[in-house]
């Protein structure tokens, strides 16, 4: 039997905000561009980066909405975990040209951003909130809970006071 594997992991920060938008069909797609980098000293003592983009494609499924949760959340510098396949795609443009591009289908997702100086979500809310573990699916209604985190079944794991991070 043979077998093979579609797999991306990647950590950058976003270049700009999410762009999202609902297909003819209602499902609705988040698009984001992914920037990592890798320093190194070059052989003359000199210290180099290489920035590399990766075009992000994130689709709400029957059982995760990551595009909402990327349109609701997400925004221009914040660090992101993402994970993946990696997809090809070919199309014609208006001058029936062939184009390429390369995406990351993500499938799953991780906020490595805190709040920028630590301030809350909204002023009702008084005070800091619970990091995020985890962007999963959210659970079933729209919860009226102020649009926090609580919005998604077991996403919240209770912080350790011990552990730096």
């Amino acid at each position: 039997m043979s077998r093979s594997l579609n797999k991306v992991t990647l950590i950058g920060n976003l270049g700009a905000d999410p762009e999202v938008r609902s297909t003819s069909g209602g499902n609705r797609v988040a698009n984001f561009s992914l920037a990592t980098s890798r320093q190194w000293t070059g052989t003359n003592g000199e210290k180099q980066e290489k920035t590399e983009w990766h075009k992000c494609v994130v689709w709400n499924t029957q059982n995760q909405k990551l595009a909402d949760v990327v349109e609701r959340y997400l925004k221009k510098g914040d660090k992101v975990y993402v994970e993946g396949r990696i997809e090809y795609r070919q199309w014609q443009d208006k001058e029936n040209q062939t184009r390429y591009v390369t995406e990351i289908n993500v499938r799953e997702l991780l906020m490595l951003s805190g709040r920028p100086g630590g301030a809350p979500a909204d002023e009702s809310e008084g005070g800091a909130r619970k990091p995020a573990r985890s962007a999963a699916a959210p659970a079933g209604g729209a919860g009226g809970s102020g649009g926090e985190f609580e919005d998604f079944k077991g996403t919240l794991e209770e912080a350790d006071d011990d552990l730096p991070f």
